[in-house]
């Protein structure tokens, strides 16, 4: 390999590994926070409202993400057999088991830090039914005082006035007035502004990256290698100067890579010769993504976009946390993420990503617990096949239960998919 080649490996990696320094800084302040009379605040990752809760100093828990941090540290079968033998159901969410069975056995996180009892629950509802039951379940185990931030569904595709206006009533009768109560801190929308300012600097970035998948090839891959692109602005970091940073080192070394004209780094170093482009519909595989993401990269196949990384905010369509209208910025936030999109939307943005990134097809991975991501995927299937002329295809695995991975399955369907897509290549070769 020519010594600029590694030396963007190396530069590569670096942004990972600063990117699980900063997720493992949080972990560290959340084990010492009630030690240094900090109060907690657990939250969801699509809606959250990161920026509004570093204004009352809370330090920020995010149950789904010690979820898949769990499962990616092998950690979470355990705990999901420990739920379902205290009478969870095998078909409820994984995360939520996962997530409960880490409770039971005394709270250490996946860093092997304590994790502290919240002081609050905050639940921006964003088209996951499941946040609800999840959070009375916490509450039930803890008595942590609960604010509910109900959010209007898209039933109809958009954002309509008065669904903000919606929102933002509620933040200032409900959600500031309860958040400056638990905490002892008075609100400053100027605090709140300012943070705004480091989140859309961030935002800027992180479209940057994304996009940069548009290139041939594709310097990034938009599924498995996003997933560690997004960590910090989907969770306790979005409104940080160490998040604008993280976005700004991150973007000047994909930067670099289009102009070399490089593909994606793998777990196994750069990727080999690009073969196939694909857009992935529903969340990864968290117990075993490693092996997941070879199977993809050994074949030659690059995702250049996915709609797991844009759980935690449309930012590609335009959207930016907006300073100079705070309350309204965190409103529309919460109305726009993926999940609180209902299925016409989702599957106008799919057609929309395979034009644009000149993808091949799409592939749904179906997630055998996760109903605020399957329900209806079948449908979106059939709509795009039937809309570009593409080959889609379904793979199922699960969040973070390791019994619902079987390789051998997902391997012989990415085959058959692959072989489809060469064979469409080749008909519409044959037909100019």
């Amino acid at each position: 390999m020519p010594a600029s080649g590694k030396k963007q490996e190396v530069q590569k990696e670096d942004a990972m590994w600063l990117q699980k320094e900063l997720i493992n800084r949080n972990y560290a302040e959340l084990s010492r926070a009630h030690a240094e009379n900090r109060k907690v605040s657990a939250t969801f990752v699509p809606g959250n409202l990161n920026e509004l809760l570093m204004c009352f100093d809370f330090a920020r828990s995010l149950p789904e993400t010690n979820a898949l941090q769990n499962g990616m540290r092998k950690k979470s079968g355990k705990f999901i057999m420990d739920a379902e033998r205290e009478g969870q159901s095998e078909d409820v969410c994984t995360y939520v088991k996962a997530d409960l069975g880490m409770m039971q056995g005394g709270e250490i996180g996946p860093t092997g830090e304590p994790l502290p009892r919240p002081d609050v629950l905050l639940l921006s509802y964003t088209g996951c039914f499941t946040f609800m039951k999840w959070f009375e379940l916490i509450r039930h185990k803890y008595g942590s005082e609960t604010i509910m931030l109900h959010v209007p569904y898209q039933g109809e595709g958009k954002i309509a006035p008065n669904m903000r206006d919606y929102v933002v009533r509620q933040l200032k009768e409900t959600v500031i007035p309860t958040l400056e109560r638990i905490s002892g801190v008075k609100f400053d929308i100027d605090r709140l502004r300012q943070y705004m300012k480091e989140s859309a600097k961030a935002e800027e970035d992180l479209v940057a990256v994304l996009q940069s998948a548009k290139n041939r090839p594709s310097p990034i891959d938009g599924y498995f290698g996003a997933v560690y692109y997004i960590g910090p602005i989907f969770t306790a970091f979005r409104g940080t100067p160490e998040a604008t940073q993280y976005y700004r080192q991150l973007r000047a070394e994909i930067d670099e890579r289009v102009r070399l004209g490089k593909g994606p780094v793998t777990p196994d170093g750069e990727m080999g010769e690009e073969k196939y482009r694909l857009i992935v519909e529903g969340p990864p595989n968290w117990t075993s993504f490693r092996e997941f993401w070879k199977m993809f990269y050994d074949e030659g196949a690059v995702v250049v976009s996915s709609t797991y990384a844009k759980v935690g905010g449309l930012y590609d369509f335009g959207f930016r946390h907006d300073p100079d209208h705070p309350l309204e910025s965190l409103a529309e936030y919460c109305l726009g993420c993926y999940t609180n999109l209902n299925l016409p939307s989702r599957v106008d943005m799919i057609c929309r990503y395979i034009e644009e990134y000149q993808a091949d097809g799409l592939l749904i991975n179906s997630i055998k617990s996760c109903n605020s991501f399957s329900a209806g995927q079948l449908l979106i299937l059939r709509e795009v096949e039937k809309r570009t002329g593409k080959p889609a295809a379904f793979i199922e695995t699960d969040l973070v239960d390791p019994r619902y991975f079987s390789a051998a399955n997902v391997k012989n369907r990415l085959e058959s998919y692959f072989q489809m897509v060469r064979q469409k290549r080749s008909a519409a070769l044959g037909t100019h």
